[in-house]
């Protein structure tokens, strides 16, 4: 006959229940902990992912309309925006442009898609739009896209949802007019039109920027009237005069280099950039500075990210990685104030 087992021989209900409690109680903390962090680490803005905003206007207050998107995605809206003014084309050919790329591709270049579709608008090699390296170069892209856009008789003053779909002809016509607010909001940021509206985070630390590959971006996205020269963590860009987006006719920009810490601060400089808030006026009112240099300036904060760009001034407005929760702050003192007028963006990578 075997043995009764005395209660204290094995473990009790009770034990097994306080037990689970505890464990319970532990991932409670450990998940509020977390929580806790990523709420002072928004608020601060410091730690998270990079994001962009632009917003509809300059210095534009709390509650003007935005539209927040990844490195990733601004750096390709910037890229379709550059492509479509480089070939002289309206503000309303760059709206239609990235609000089909928003409804086909959420400004991602994708490498998939349905049946054979890839990248930002989804084109098809099986129909022609070229082969799948070529597709999902973003330039070759836009500008397939434009190239179709500009043979549809009368597009700028079709419905943006209409003049998109007699270039893509997808089966959900209408599915890109809910793209329009967000797609007009960015044109008017990435064309110049809406002067210091566009801004991004950085990620901290990292490698290095190159200006080289600075002065090839330009090249790519703004074609060959772009002449890069060799410079050191820096590229100054002179604002042709009279050149604003979207005129008409290609628009091109000299590009010299110049040698990095030429803001008299050996590459340092932060005291002596204004802390007053994002926005505030520099020695040169941003708003009526030229719209290709806000354009310009614009595409490198869209590019900080993949280029390492830590600062961008223009107009006497400064952007900064490190402080890109503030904007686009006035450019006060030293080298800055002193060239950093409507005819000159001045684009610095990271050491």
């Amino acid at each position: 006959m075997p043995e009764p087992v005395s209660p204290s021989a094995s473990p009790s209900r009770a034990s097994f229940g306080r037990g689970r409690l505890l464990r319970a109680a532990g991932a409670l903390l450990v998940l509020l902990a977390v929580a806790g962090y990523v709420v002072v680490q928004y608020l601060s803005g410091g730690g998270g992912a990079p994001r962009c905003v632009a917003r509809a206007g300059d210095d534009a207050g709390e509650g003007s309309s935005t539209y927040e998107m990844t490195p990733e995605q601004a750096a390709n809206a910037a890229t379709i925006s550059a492509v479509g003014t480089r070939r002289g084309l309206p503000e309303r050919a760059v709206t239609i442009a990235l609000a089909t790329a928003l409804q086909e591709s959420a400004l991602r270049n994708l490498d998939h898609g349905d049946r054979d579709s890839v990248g930002l608008f989804q084109q098809r090699p099986s129909k022609g739009w070229g082969t799948v390296a070529q597709i999902q170069d973003p330039v070759y892209s836009a500008g397939e896209f434009y190239d179709h856009l500009v043979k549809v008789p009368g597009y700028s003053r079709l419905p943006l949802t209409e003049a998109a779909q007699r270039v893509q002809r997808s089966g959900f016509p209408q599915a890109y007019a809910k793209h329009e607010p967000d797609a007009t909001l960015l044109a008017a940021a990435l064309t110049g039109r809406s002067a210091a509206s566009l801004t991004c985070s950085a990620p901290s630390g990292g490698t290095p920027g190159d200006p080289a590959k600075v002065r090839a971006a330009l090249t790519r996205d703004f074609g060959a009237e772009v002449r890069p020269a060799d410079a050191a963590h820096e590229v100054s860009v002179p604002v042709p005069a009279g050149a604003d987006a979207g005129t008409g006719g290609e628009r091109g920009a000299s590009v010299a280099g110049q040698a990095g810490g030429s803001d008299g601060s050996g590459g340092s400089g932060d005291s002596r950039d204004s802390g007053g808030s994002g926005g505030s006026g520099g020695s040169v009112d941003a708003s009526t500075a030229s719209p290709r240099g806000w354009e310009l300036a614009h595409w490198a904060v869209a590019q900080s990210s993949a280029l390492r760009i830590d600062k961008v001034t223009y107009a006497g407005r400064v952007w900064r990685a490190g402080r890109a929760d503030q904007g686009w702050q006035r450019a006060d003192g030293s080298a800055d104030s002193r060239t950093s007028g409507a005819d000159v963006v001045r684009i610095r990578t990271a050491r």
